[in-house]
């Protein structure tokens, strides 16, 4: 499984970069302005077009960063989508293009089939989408048989719609199990969201799908919460997963690797460490 950092900051990029493990980067405009705010707080003169730039760099060819549109028409999502990929892509040639793939609102506004009509315009001019906010299998295979060259299942959030459903107080980065949670009220009954057990079934499907099909597709497994979630979208066949650097950080980290690390150094004899200083 490839791994993709899910992030504007570019410090994190650069130290992610640096421990050679980090296949892209994905952003999305919140993050970006995030980003250039606090960097401008800082003192340091910097603009959205030249902090774009200064990503794309330090992640470097051969790993896609994935840049996204404003808009919520098919035709703005498109016009955007290409400037987009005109302005960045001479960079190092890693562009890729989020676009949401349905761009309904909480109100009904909006066309159902703007983004996956987005999708297809963008693919037809041979630049690289990256299909998101993917919340069931469905919506997964429309985008990919839109010409998405990837998908990004968000596993996190569907198991926050679980929770939520059951009125249980959690913590974002709470370990949510793949497996799904029962109704208290019958150990029979899973709690579903759009018959779904957990984020990571939702990824497990569409991994499924797109193998029985023969779907070229890449699955990105996205909203990541924990390195256990990060281990079962592993399991699941996931092509991808991106994650935030903290989860990066906590994947290397365990108890019994500390408490190895201090009995090896207390183990340690003195004739075995002047090996290396050439005393011996």
């Amino acid at each position: 499984m490839k791994l993709f950092l899910d992030s504007a900051h570019l410090q994190e990029i650069k130290k992610a970069v640096s421990w050679v493990i980090i296949d892209g980067v994905t952003t999305n405009p919140s993050l970006i302005k995030k980003a250039v705010l606090a960097m401008r707080e800082s003192g340091e003169r910097i603009d959205m077009d030249g902090y774009i730039k200064k990503i794309l760099a330090e992640v470097g060819r051969m790993r896609p960063v994935s840049l996204e549109v404003a808009g919520l028409t098919a035709d703005e999502m498109v016009e955007q989508g290409k400037i987009l990929y005109d302005k960045f892509d001479q960079v190092t040639g890693n562009v890729a293009i989020k676009i949401p793939v349905c761009t309904v609102n909480t109100s009904g506004e909006g066309d159902p089939f703007d983004g996956i009509m987005a999708i297809n315009r963008l693919s037809d001019e041979k630049i690289p989408v990256n299909a998101t906010l993917i919340f069931t299998p469905e919506q997964a295979l429309l985008a990919a048989k839109a010409g998405a060259d990837y998908v990004s299942p968000f596993a996190g959030r569907v198991d926050d719609r679980i929770r939520q459903k059951t009125g249980m107080k959690f913590e974002k980065t709470d370990y949510f199990p793949a497996t799904g949670i029962f109704d208290e009220s019958s150990t029979d009954s899973l709690i579903t969201d759009h018959e779904l057990n957990s984020g990571v079934d939702l990824v497990a499907r569409i991994v499924e799908i797109f193998s029985i099909y023969e779907v070229e597709c890449e699955v990105i497994a996205a909203s990541i919460r924990n390195a256990t979630q990060a281990r079962d979208c592993a399991e699941a066949g996931a092509d991808i997963a991106t994650v935030p650097f903290s989860v990066l950080e906590s994947m290397v980290m365990h108890p019994g690797t500390r408490d190895g690390i201090d009995a090896f150094t207390n183990d340690l004899e003195n004739d075995y460490t002047a090996l290396f200083s050439g005393e011996v």
